[in-house]
């Protein structure tokens, strides 16, 4: 077994995956006659052929240490994930190495953050820390099998969290 340290999520170091979508920073629009900020266009969409879709997604909370040895992708489309309460959740991701998921990388949201997987990006399962681990999911609804599922031969854990600076 293998064991990962969860980093704090930022948009610099989940770059190579996707996108980090939050509300940190001025908004680009104040709009409904000054009572909301617009935060525009913040992910990087991407559905191939078919379109976009939203589900929800309701997932059972995990806890630290978390092992795991399945990653997926999705070659036809991009993912959102954006939770429904102010709970933080984990993210695993790898990069590619020639068809297969390298090392992973884990990250922990802060509240409020969601994140956009950009379109083949090994990720793994959906894995909220605290209930109800609701989530609306932005991504591609079409024809054609849209997932790629990757067992490693050694699992890996993610054995805690850094604490954000």
């Amino acid at each position: 077994m293998r064991d990962l340290i969860a980093a704090p999520l930022t948009a610099q170091a989940f770059a190579p995956f996707g996108d980090v979508l939050d509300t940190s920073g001025a908004p680009d629009k104040v709009i409904n006659a000054g009572f909301c900020g617009r935060y525009h266009d913040r992910a990087q969409l991407d559905f191939g052929t078919g379109c976009a879709g939203v589900s929800l997604f309701k997932a059972e909370p995990r806890h630290l240490p978390y092992r795991f040895d399945l990653v997926e992708r999705h070659p036809d489309g991009s993912q959102a994930f954006l939770p429904m309460s102010m709970d933080p959740f984990l993210v695993i991701v790898a990069p590619d190495t020639d068809g297969t998921p390298g090392t992973p990388r884990a990250f922990v949201t802060a509240p409020g953050q969601g994140i956009n997987l950009h379109r083949g990006t090994w990720h793994g399962v959906l894995t909220p820390l605290h209930a109800p681990g609701l989530f609306a999911v932005v991504d591609r609804i079409g024809d054609g099998n849209n997932l790629i599922e990757y067992i490693y031969d050694d699992a890996w854990t993610v054995v805690g969290a850094l604490a954000p600076s």
